[in-house]
């Protein structure tokens, strides 16, 4: 059993900042990918930013270079920088971990830019 917990996310001006956190806990063995989505209102869940436990990283090229992901592997934790924030990044923000082929979920956590 995993279970994933994300904090962080708010309301911030446009150009501004912000970090997510998210960790997983688990009895046993080790956290593969992980990673962020997003839905805006209206829209599909899309991908933020995934990273494996090697630090590999993939970016939506709507966010690359404005945000970074980063994870710390002995607390199965995984961040997620934000920075030069836009309307258009107005979304509920969900974290994954992955393990054994299963990917679990966090709560959600909105980010409201406003403009």
């Amino acid at each position: 059993q995993v279970q994933v917990v994300q904090s962080g996310g708010g309301l911030v001006q446009a150009g501004g900042s912000l970090r997510l956190s998210c960790a997983a806990s688990i009895s046993i063995g080790g956290i593969n990918l992980m990673g962020w989505y997003r839905q805006a209102p209206g829209k599909q869940r899309e991908l933020v930013a995934a990273i494996t436990p090697g630090g590999n990283t993939e970016y939506a090229d709507s966010v690359r270079g404005r945000f970074s992901i980063s994870r710390d592997n002995a607390k199965n934790t995984v961040f997620l920088q934000m920075n030069s924030l836009n309307a258009e990044d107005t979304a509920v923000y969900y974290c994954h971990a992955d393990r054994i082929g299963i990917r679990y979920w966090g709560q959600g956590t909105q980010v409201t830019v406003s403009s």
